[in-house]
């Protein structure tokens, strides 16, 4: 079995002014982005919810979410508080590959991968109602992508809080050295390319695998583990944490 947890803070992982009803697809989604990370089949979710205004938004936008992904609510609470609201959601799955992936097992000569545009996100929470407003205010989780990938791969994560740190937390976590190459990094304006590695909330999927592997899914290549390290390498660039290389909680 797979658990998972994440929070949403108004004003700090949603906009103040959201529609509630977005929140909770954003709020199940991203979860579900943690289920695909590791392959899994959602089994059902537990939803805390802080009660306030346009409830019955936040109960619509649930039920369109869990009805597109086909997924049980098993339970969960409800709270009145003042301050800030947030919401919890635990996402719990059934693992479809073994060994599960992980962000651990990067190798030298594996090829890095992530799939869908970078900045996406980003410039809807711009333009909410613009091309890309979806993008942020309702991700898509890679469920049926990670169920491919999960057999192959040798490490996996989603890209929730940047490209660019998400890479160095793979890199760390394997014990490797990663370069990318970021003409090869698809991203939704490259202008502003850098901005769309670090600023997240993309939840595509992050991977690593043998670099003559034969991919079920669309992913770009956009580069390779090289050597043992950690580190992370830029166009030829040593990058380190205190670069803000994205979100840091």
């Amino acid at each position: 079995m797979i658990l998972t947890h994440d929070t949403l803070v108004q004003g700090v992982h949603v906009r103040e002014d959201e529609d509630p009803a977005d929140i909770a697809w954003k709020l199940v989604a991203v979860n579900l982005s943690d289920l695909a990370a590791k392959g899994a089949e959602p089994v059902g979710l537990l939803i805390g919810h802080m009660l306030g205004d346009r409830d019955e938004r936040f109960v619509d936008g649930l039920r369109t979410v869990l009805e597109e992904y086909c997924v049980p609510l098993l339970g969960g609470d409800t709270v009145r508080a003042e301050g800030r609201r947030v919401w919890g959601c635990t996402a719990i799955g059934r693992a479809t590959s073994d060994p599960v992936p992980d962000r651990r097992g990067a190798k030298p000569g594996d090829a890095v991968f992530v799939t869908g545009v970078l900045g996406r996100a980003m410039l809807g929470f711009e333009t909410p109602e613009g091309e890309h407003g979806p993008a942020y205010r309702r991700p898509v989780p890679r469920l049926s992508e990670g169920r491919a990938l999960a057999p192959i791969v040798s490490a996996m994560m989603d890209v929730s809080d940047g490209l660019l740190l998400d890479c160095w937390r793979l890199a760390e976590a394997s014990g490797t050295r990663i370069e990318l190459d970021s003409p090869a990094i698809p991203v939704a304006d490259p202008k502003r390319c850098d901005e769309c590695l670090r600023w997240g909330d993309d939840y595509e999927l992050l991977f690593t695998a043998p670099a003559e592997a034969e991919l079920p899914i669309a992913a770009s290549r956009i580069g390779t583990v090289v050597a043992h390290g950690p580190a992370l390498i830029l166009d030829g660039q040593a990058l380190s944490r205190s670069d803000g290389l994205g979100y840091s909680h």
